[in-house]
């Protein structure tokens, strides 16, 4: 049985900030900075090629 699984990074990171937001609202301000710029990188870059299987 052979599962693939495929997961866009831009959802992925976004769980992963918001999973932050909540352990450590201090860092609210690195972690929207931090999101923004992989969000504009990857829309520079095609969001296509960003997907780990």
């Amino acid at each position: 049985m052979n599962m693939n699984m495929n997961v866009s990074l831009a959802p992925l990171v976004s769980l992963i900030a918001g999973i932050l937001i909540l352990v450590a609202p201090r860092l609210l301000n690195y972690i929207v900075a931090i999101y923004l710029i992989l969000i504009g990188v990857i829309g520079l870059f095609g969001g296509n090629g960003f997907h780990l299987r």
